[in-house]
């Protein structure tokens, strides 16, 4: 949950490793209701997808 009502779903992986089945499932139908999902094995990654789902705005 971000300011200004703004909600997104992340799925923290170990560098390399992919969703499971029941994951990616999940992540479908998360999607198809219009949320945004992200799917990070970088912990350097963290803040930039921070900044993309507030708009600029991550306070």
């Amino acid at each position: 949950l971000l300011s200004k009502g703004k909600i997104a779903f992340a799925e923290l992986k170990a560098p390399g490793k992919k969703l499971r089945p029941l994951q990616e499932k999940r992540k479908r139908q998360l999607e198809e209701l219009g949320f945004l999902v992200f799917e990070i094995d970088n912990a350097n990654e963290i803040d930039e997808i921070i900044e993309e789902i507030a708009g600029g705005d991550a306070s």
